[in-house]
């Protein structure tokens, strides 16, 4: 879809030519003067409105994200943030921010995306079972031809292993580098897979690609400390992005599924 129409939709006047932007590996991204456009040429339904529930919940929570403008079934149109100096302290205490965010169970009443990956809504107050039944399980199945071998190792770790369980606190739950925005106004989040889960998720996920230089991690956790039990799980908590990548960019993924299970003594 001609971006220019999204604009039209949100009654917006399009300024400019539509520049198409990085970070499109789950759809398609543009700016046109101070907004940002953002289609996809199949999406599946609820993608964008779950976005746009997302990026609400983190500012909700004291998190900068872009300001949605309009949301369909079609695509978002939000804010173009203007970039500014990388201010990794300050992205620390935002990520404290969120965290600090505490809910009542796990999850969330509608249904939520990981990239296209759609991830069955609901709650519960028991963190293994939801975490099992209703995050990894469902990768999980999308996964196992994929998989092959390692399939039935990887169930039974995790029915088998010790999640740890600090309480249910909101959660970006895509929080890799790609999704940080250093803005002119500080750092912003975009892209969220929100819900209420482990703080370890997220965790997990900026140790897995790197891109967090320890200034962020000595600004995090001089407010809130990783204990030991949950920085030692953070290499499981992994399997669920390794999944998510193996789904939909292929078996070179594998690999890291691989190494978790064998630090562990799975294989």
């Amino acid at each position: 879809m001609d971006p220019r129409e999204l604009l039209n939709r949100a009654g917006l006047p399009p300024e400019g030519r539509a520049e198409p932007l990085a970070g499109g590996d789950m759809g398609r991204v543009w700016r046109l003067g101070p907004y940002v456009v953002k289609t996809h040429p199949n999406p599946p339904r609820g993608l964008f409105p779950a976005e746009a529930r997302g990026l609400g919940a983190l500012a909700a929570a004291g998190v900068r994200v872009p300001r949605v403008h309009w949301v369909g079934e079609e695509g978002i149109v939000l804010d173009y943030l203007p970039p500014g100096p990388a201010d990794w302290a300050g992205l620390g205490q935002t990520i404290t921010r969120l965290h600090a965010h505490r809910g009542a169970r796990y999850g969330t009443d509608d249904p939520v995306f990981l990239g296209r990956f759609e991830l069955p809504a609901g709650t519960r107050t028991d963190w293994t079972g939801f975490w099992v039944e209703r995050r990894l399980q469902p990768l999980l199945q999308a996964t196992r031809s994929a998989l092959g071998e390692l399939a039935g190792p990887l169930e039974r770790f995790a029915r088998a292993f010790d999640w740890p369980a600090e309480g249910p606190v909101l959660v970006h739950g895509d929080l890799w580098s790609g999704n940080v925005l250093m803005s002119a106004e500080g750092p912003a989040l975009i892209d969220p897979s929100a819900w209420y889960g482990e703080r370890a998720v997220d965790l997990a996920m900026m140790r897995l690609f790197g891109g967090f230089p320890e200034v962020f991690w000595s600004s995090y956790e001089a407010a809130r400390p990783v204990p030991p039990e949950v920085r030692e799980a953070l290499p499981a908590y992994q399997l669920y992005f390794l999944l998510v990548h193996v789904h939909f960019f292929g078996s070179g993924y594998i690999s890291g599924v691989r190494r978790v299970l064998q630090h562990y003594g799975f294989l």
